[in-house]
């Protein structure tokens, strides 16, 4: 189930319909069981599918299915339940959008992502709104109209960050990508490019952060100066970890650096939605 990415793609679901609603009620239980189940049957649909892959990686081969502690119908059997339980709670506890904005959540990650991820290193462009669904979901679950300006640009920041997450895993384990056939930056870009892109990309993140001020998220003076100091110490500390001349990225860093990065500004948003 990669149970942290499951609780955390659980946390976007619960953060856009707490922005929704400015309120939080016994429906949001259902919001996160629901997100975690179908995340959690995903990522095991996911591990069936690519069990042959993760045999030829080091980062992937300890898998329950790859090491042989449950079987391949196992696996299956496993991923169709939980994504069978999250879609039924979604459906019957928050409605129709949100049930089917998870379905379709999972056809795109398992469908095309996982098909379009052997083919080029850029499928995580198209891939990433994988993790956008989530917020959307929540936002839906609450009611609100799904096209509105402020839940796009929301959706908008989570696509953003999502690249240099994606690549940074993909720089990092570049010997098992080439190992398993999975599309690398190798044959296309230098390392000093992959770098500078992979920079601009974090600034480009850190600048759609401070526009939630503008579309009305974040209101208070107090949290709009904590988001400020966050993007200037992220966008410094990037520097150091691309740009420090030495061999080997600290990958480990930048990974926290990241990852805390986007739950700061979604715990920003909560404590300003709730204020």
């Amino acid at each position: 189930m990669r149970l942290g990415v499951s609780l955390a793609v659980s946390f976007s679901a619960i953060t856009g319909y707490i922005v929704a609603t400015s309120f939080i009620d016994a429906k949001i239980i259902a919001v996160f069981f629901g997100v975690f189940f179908l995340a959690g049957g995903a990522s095991a649909l996911n591990q069936y599918q690519e069990r042959n892959i993760d045999q030829l990686m080091l980062r992937t081969k300890n898998r329950p299915i790859p090491s042989q502690r449950i079987s391949k119908t196992t696996g299956l059997i496993l991923s169709l339940i939980l994504c069978l339980a999250g879609f039924i709670i979604l459906f019957v506890q928050t409605g129709t959008v949100p049930a089917l904005l998870g379905l379709l959540n999972i056809l795109w990650y398992n469908g095309f992502y996982t098909y379009l991820k052997k083919k080029t290193v850029f499928a995580v462009v198209p891939g990433s709104l994988t993790g956008v669904t989530p917020l959307l979901i929540g936002w839906s679950a609450a009611e609100a109209y799904l096209l509105s300006p402020e839940i796009i640009f929301i959706s908008f920041f989570i696509y953003m960050w999502q690249i240099p997450h994606f690549w940074l895993l993909l720089i990092k384990n570049v010997e098992d990508y080439r190992k398993a056939g999975l599309g690398t930056f190798d044959n296309l870009l230098s390392q000093n490019q992959v770098k500078r892109i992979l920079f601009i990309w974090i600034l480009s993140t850190s600048l759609t952060s401070l526009l939630l001020a503008y579309f009305g998220f974040i209101q208070s003076t107090l949290l709009f100066l904590i988001l400020i100091v966050l993007n200037i110490l992220i966008s410094l500390s990037f520097y150091q970890i691309l740009f420090n001349n030495k061999k080997k990225l600290p990958f480990k860093k930048a990974f926290i650096e990241i990852n805390a990065f986007m739950f700061i500004v979604f715990g920003l948003l909560i404590i300003d939605s709730l204020l």
